[in-house]
């Protein structure tokens, strides 16, 4: 699959197999992820790599309730509401591996850094016949000290990108995009 085909297929998968992602392909998505570019060169970003199903379960079971008691802005809506009272959503969606993207540094604009690496794993997954999604769901509470723990980082990194990574069980359907708002400024 050519770059064009990646970034126009590319669509977030909440929907997988059984089928486990080997360690080798996890490298060399994280291989991808470390070609983005950075600011200064810093490469900020740590990956801590979860491919055990009963800790990703804790992690979720975690996360909705971190989400319950502290809602953030947008998820208050009773969808939201419903899916994360629901002890049976997984926010993880039983995807076989969830990768985490965290910022070491606290340096400006590490967790820009780390979302573009996210973005290069994202591309380079679809181009190996692999859905992704970035969990939002889960990333206040990773960035707790009980979260940073559970992903053994020290105090001072921040969780950016918790990323699902597994086989689809079909390609999830394209979705209209809006037309861009452009501003041409020229002389």
């Amino acid at each position: 699959m050519n770059l064009k085909e990646a970034i126009y297929s590319r669509r977030s998968a909440r929907e997988f197999t059984a089928e486990p992602v080997d360690e080798v392909t996890l490298r060399q998505l994280i291989d991808f992820a470390i070609q983005a570019p950075s600011a200064v060169n810093e490469q900020p970003w740590s990956f801590t790599v979860i491919r055990n199903k009963p800790l990703m379960r804790r992690i979720s079971k975690e996360a909705k309730a971190h989400m319950l008691a502290t809602p953030a802005a947008g998820t208050s809506s009773s969808h939201f509401q419903d899916l994360l009272n629901n002890p049976n959503f997984d926010i993880f969606y039983d995807a076989p591996a969830l990768i985490v993207i965290s910022n070491r540094t606290g340096e400006a604009w590490a967790a820009e850094n780390c979302a573009l690496a996210a973005e290069n794993l994202m591309l380079a997954a679809c181009a190996v016949g692999l859905g992704t999604c970035w969990i939002g769901f889960a990333q206040a509470w990773l960035g707790t000290p009980d979260g940073k723990a559970i992903l053994g980082l020290p105090p001072t990194y921040l969780p950016v990108a918790p990323l699902i990574v597994g086989h689809p069980k079909s390609p999830p359907p394209p979705v209209a995009r809006k037309e861009p708002e452009i501003r041409w400024l020229t002389a």
